[in-house]
């Protein structure tokens, strides 16, 4: 169920292009990432629904760093997924040079994680827009795909070292994968969107139970919008109230153009 829409600040400096989200467990302060390798923190206030009701930036837009601690730039910098870490430290997918990062909060770089040979055969603008971290700390990551009638996407896991495919998720009617987070229910939450000329972008959100080996136990379509309802929502991050009832907040990337709008899009989920 939606319960609130409510649009962002556009009038600071790499204020943007958002393809990843993180929420406090509460709700209330936010991590966003751009797809121009960008950090913005920041917080709201939320009305008796759970839809955002005021929205407060913390802080200028940080830029992502390098090794040598220089911003990052093409094709390097083509950010997608964030996920906070077990250890506070933040985790970053990235398109293009197709990899998965350590951050500190502040932009600069720990380190990356090993780039298996099954990420080199991913299309350049096309892969890894989704991250997830489960209850152990294992990373989840899928590729957005090579094309819009592909019999699946393949999940990737990273855990003990390195990175193996657990499961194939299927793929129908033109959408792909943007984003995803593991619940507190530790069921895999899959935001996928589709474009129609025209008209505008389409959104989805599934619900996935995975098996002790990864592999899909059950699998509920919760969100199905019409084409031009939203924009074009890449970032979702799960929230519960003081209730316990879980939320998700979506973000949108308005590709740093003015006739688009970044915005929040707030969810009440139900079993």
């Amino acid at each position: 169920e939606v319960v609130g829409v409510r649009l962002l600040p556009s009038d600071q400096p790499g204020f943007g292009g958002f393809s990843g989200l993180e929420f406090s467990p509460d709700g209330v302060n936010f991590i966003a990432l751009s797809d121009r390798a960008a950090l913005v923190a920041g917080h709201v206030t939320r009305d008796g629904m759970g839809a955002v009701a005021t929205v407060s930036m913390d802080q200028p837009a940080r830029p992502l760093r390098d090794r040598d601690g220089q911003p990052l730039t093409d094709p390097m910098a083509d950010s997608e997924g964030l996920r906070i870490a077990p250890d506070g430290s933040l985790l970053i997918s990235f398109e293009q040079m197709h990899r998965v990062a350590h951050y500190l909060p502040d932009g600069r770089l720990i380190g990356t994680l090993p780039v298996p040979l099954a990420f080199a055969d991913m299309v350049g603008n096309r892969s890894l827009e989704t991250l997830a971290v489960d209850r152990d700390g294992a990373i989840y990551t899928v590729p957005e795909g090579q094309g819009p009638d592909i019999a699946g996407n393949p999940l990737f896991r990273y855990a003990h070292g390195g990175w193996q495919q657990v499961a194939t998720l299927t793929s129908q009617g033109g959408f792909r994968p943007v984003d995803a987070q593991f619940g507190p229910d530790g069921r895999f939450y899959l935001l996928e969107r589709d474009f129609w000329p025209l008209l505008g972008f389409r959104t989805r959100l599934r619900r996935i139970t995975l098996g002790a080996g990864g592999g899909v136990v059950a699998d509920q379509v919760l969100l199905t919008t019409r084409a031009g309802r939203f924009g074009n929502l890449e970032g979702l991050s799960l929230w519960q109230d003081a209730g316990g009832q879980l939320f998700a907040t979506l973000v949108s990337d308005n590709n740093f153009l003015a006739v688009q709008d970044s915005e929040f899009v707030d969810l009440r989920l139900n079993d």
